[in-house]
């Protein structure tokens, strides 16, 4: 099974100030397919397929890395971005969308 460690656990910011958050795997995550499937999510998905941002998601948020080391970084750090963040490998990630 693939682990993934992420680091920091936890990460003191200042607004306007960058953060980086690490990912590490226990093995390369590139696929048969040349795609790696690792994903940044905070509340919803920020970042698939290693550096592609969501729609919405702000240009301040940049995803980077290869085979088993990933970066998510966050160029000015804004209140907004307080919050729980994880990385996920996988090329699913399930989806509910609850609106008016």
């Amino acid at each position: 099974d693939v682990v993934i460690t992420q680091s920091p656990l936890s990460l003191p910011v200042t607004p306007g100030e960058p953060a980086s958050i690490s990912c590490r795997s226990s093995q390369s995550l590139l696929h048969s397919n040349e795609n790696t499937y690792l994903s940044w999510f905070q509340q919803k998905r920020l970042i698939y397929k290693v550096s592609n941002r969501d729609s919405g998601v702000p240009d301040r948020f940049t995803g980077s890395g290869a085979g088993t080391d990933f970066t998510l970084k966050i160029s000015r750090v804004e209140a907004e971005d307080v919050g729980v963040y994880y990385c996920m490998e996988g090329t699913h990630h399930p989806r509910t969308l609850v609106q008016p």
